[in-house]
């Protein structure tokens, strides 16, 4: 039998820091916790805020079809799109291996794929990049900067990630949000870390397009897991990684855990 402490871990930081995340942007945001369903739907633009996850371990095939139907039924009753994100680990086999049809059934469709990983990691030495200048995000417009690399990366309107995070105070204070800046002033990359129940969680680092291949995701990662591990004195780190993301992490400590599958409504 699997092992599922990490998994349970990673979908705990889940719903530990979107429920933060979406009352940051609205207070009114849908946090609720359902049996075998955690909602964390902030109800905005900006996808990533507008979350629902399957939280039970061993959920079975009649199980899974039930909770697909049910987190379905919650999406279709929101104004902006958002994802159902499903950490397969925590699926029996059966279940596991019919994930993708059942999604179908409930008139779901795969968006894309990625995978929790986490580590005993810190404190990590001070990093630097050759091409780089660290800030830490303390502004509205370097907030607005941050926004507009991650709607770049992930192929977003400008204005959606502004809609995420353009009202924030939090990640102004709270979150250890940086930059990082080549010589000429362009912001290009970012990454921030975030508290969570003894954890440093690591989330939204994105390099704008243009810019990829050059090291700069990792070493700004590195610089925002150095920040809030100094500030907060936390060893153990966490995060979710995209498909494209994922190979940067173990390098610098992470390792993975449960698969996960990111799912949207189907159109029409």
């Amino acid at each position: 039998m699997r092992d599922l402490a990490d998994s349970i871990e990673s979908v705990e930081q889940l719903a530990t820091v979107w429920r933060v995340m979406a009352l940051d942007r609205d207070p009114h945001a849908d946090v609720r916790d359902l049996p075998g369903i955690a909602i964390r739907w902030a109800d905005c633009r900006f996808a990533f805020w507008n979350c629902v996850t399957l939280t039970e371990p061993g959920t079975t095939t009649g199980l899974l079809k039930q909770r697909l139907d049910e987190a379905a039924e919650v999406m279709r009753a929101k104004k902006h799109p958002g994802f159902l994100w499903v950490f397969e680990d925590l699926l029996d086999e059966e279940a596991r291996a019919g994930l993708g049809d059942a999604a179908e059934r409930a008139g779901l469709v795969h968006a894309f794929a990625g995978t929790g990983m986490a580590g005993d990691l810190l404190p990590l030495p001070e990093p630097t990049h050759p091409e780089l200048t660290f800030l830490r995000v303390t502004t509205d417009d370097q907030l607005r900067a941050f926004a507009d690399i991650n709607s770049r990366a992930y192929g977003f309107p400008l204005e959606d990630g502004r809609d995420g995070l353009g009202r924030s105070s939090l990640w102004k204070s709270q979150v250890y949000a940086y930059l990082g800046v080549r010589a000429d002033g362009t912001p290009v990359t970012c990454a921030a870390t975030v508290e969570a129940d003894d954890r440093l969680f690591v989330l939204l680092v994105a390099t704008d397009p243009a810019w990829e291949r050059r090291g700069y995701g990792e070493a700004v990662t590195r610089k925002a897991l150095y920040e809030g591990g100094r500030a907060t004195g936390l060893t153990r780190a966490t995060l979710h990684a995209t498909a494209a993301g994922a190979p940067v992490y173990p390098r610098i400590g992470f390792e993975a855990n449960s698969p996960m599958r990111f799912f949207a409504l189907a159109e029409g």
